[in-house]
């Protein structure tokens, strides 16, 4: 007993050279912490932006003018249906096929009397849930049969998901998002953990990116039914980008997390689009194959059964779901974001102020910049492009460092250190525009820290030492 008192008496004494040397003191920090948008960087900033507009070194990707685009194409496309939600937000689906999940697995013979009553196939089928698809009916008259089956949970059509639009090479000419939510006051108290893995749910990822291929993990192509996830598009590859970039290599951009692996999903194709029901089965893989945090820059204006089950899996399996609130500078809800238990993200721009093109209202949680950011894209390029699809990841990073300093947290505990810390915007409280403001790296990571050991670190252990 003795022994052990010296010892902790040298701790207390004269081992505070020690500690104060190896552990990086973090200061206490409000729920509200002063902003950082406005601070002597604003000049940078807008260099960085010109840069990025002027189009020097990484290329400038219109991703909002492509989804439209790709938007237009569907609603011409003879083989895809749209229902309007009003003059400007609209929802796709497949025509000739529907969505069913059964209460129970029905047999071969139920099966048969469907295929032959509906003059259709089984096109594919996940658990208890099948997707049929029709020679000759409509997706309305196959939800008029199947709602009369007994055996049937649900039926709905085949809804279309849209993407939502240090030392590195451009991090001090082009990152200016980085700075603006305090990214480098965050990397002094954590700059992640390789236990804590983060899925991408998108086009996939370039698996062979220099600057991202020694970040990824083991992914799932829910297209093709393999693991081959590659990216075909780009879109997902900027999204990675920002989460996960290799920082401090001497090359490249820099990723908001050092060390948290990237678990790529594929469940949309070369042009930005995907069914409602890959995007569930890809949800539903990486909450399966150990995903903490999950991100969807994905979205449709129709709620879906399918999806709204796959994320309520999710959030059960205590995954952090975040979601891009879409482009539409509407107030229409967008899912998944607008699903409960998830974190619907607008986007800003460089001086702090809502995005023109960002969806808002009472889904939006937080907002992260989403304007001209600069982030890896396939084949080993590099992309500037806007979106919420680019705000998303901001906040999926910064949930990813939040559960590597404390894993023990929970779903919706990691949600209520981002809101709580935020950066004021908008009308004080609750903004339709912005939610609770915008994130705040520096701020939440120092709070989940303090929260984590109130003590400080050293002072933990030796509490932990009186106790044995």
């Amino acid at each position: 007993m003795r022994i052990r008192t010296w010892i902790i008496l040298f701790l207390i004494l004269g081992g505070g050279a020690f500690a104060a040397a190896s552990i990086r003191p973090v200061q206490q920090v409000s729920p509200t912490p002063s902003p950082i948008y406005t601070n002597n960087r604003d000049g940078v900033r807008q260099m960085q932006v010109q840069n990025l507009q002027q189009g020097f070194n990484i290329m400038r990707v219109d991703s909002i003018s492509d989804n439209r685009n790709l938007t237009m194409r569907l609603n011409s496309d003879p083989t895809i249906k749209v229902i309007n939600h009003n003059k400007q937000d609209k929802s796709h689906y497949y025509d000739h096929e529907v969505i069913v999940e059964f209460k129970k697995m029905p047999s071969d013979t139920a099966l048969g009397y469907f295929r032959r009553d509906i003059d259709g196939i089984v096109k594919e089928k996940l658990d208890h849930t099948y997707i049929f698809k029709s020679k000759s009916q409509s997706p309305i008259e196959m939800v008029d049969y199947f709602k009369k089956q007994k055996n049937v949970s649900f039926v709905e059509p085949h809804f279309i998901y849209l993407k939502n639009d240090i030392n590195d090479t451009y991090y001090f000419n082009y990152q200016w998002n980085l700075p603006a939510i305090g990214t480098e006051g965050g990397w002094k108290v954590t700059r992640g953990s390789k236990n804590v893995k983060i899925a991408v749910v998108d086009t996939g990822v370039d698996l062979t990116h220099p600057d991202l291929a020694h970040r990824l993990t083991k992914g799932y192509n829910a297209i093709e039914n393999n693991s081959r996830a590659d990216d075909d598009n780009g879109h997902g590859t900027h999204v990675a980008g920002i989460i996960a970039s290799v920082t401090n290599n001497r090359k490249g951009v820099a990723g908001i997390t050092w060390y948290n692996p990237i678990m790529p999903v594929k469940v949309l194709n070369s042009e930005g689009a995907g069914g409602s029901f890959d995007v569930a089965k890809g949800v539903r893989w990486a909450a399966d194959h150990g995903a903490d945090v999950i991100n969807l820059s994905l979205g449709n204006y129709k709620n879906s059964a399918v999806m709204r089950d796959a994320i309520n899996y999710a959030v059960k399996k205590d995954v952090v779901i975040i979601c891009a609130a879409g482009n539409d500078n509407t107030n229409q809800p967008s899912y998944p974001a607008a699903y409960p238990g998830v974190v619907g993200v607008s986007a800003v721009d460089w001086n702090g102020k809502r995005a023109e093109f960002s969806n808002y209202g009472n889904y939006v949680d937080v907002a992260a910049p989403g304007v001209e950011i600069a982030s890896t894209y396939f084949n080993g390029q590099y992309a500037s492009l806007s979106g919420t699809s680019m705000a998303a990841p901001h906040v999926t990073a910064l949930a990813g460092l939040i559960r590597s300093i404390d894993p023990n947290l929970k779903n919706n505990e990691v949600v209520n250190v981002i809101t709580r810390t935020t950066q004021g915007a908008g009308q004080n409280g609750f903004d339709p525009y912005y939610g609770s403001g915008i994130i705040n790296n520096a701020g939440a990571l120092q709070y989940a820290y303090k929260r984590r050991y109130p003590l400080g670190k050293t002072s933990e252990w030796v509490q932990s030492f009186l106790r044995r």
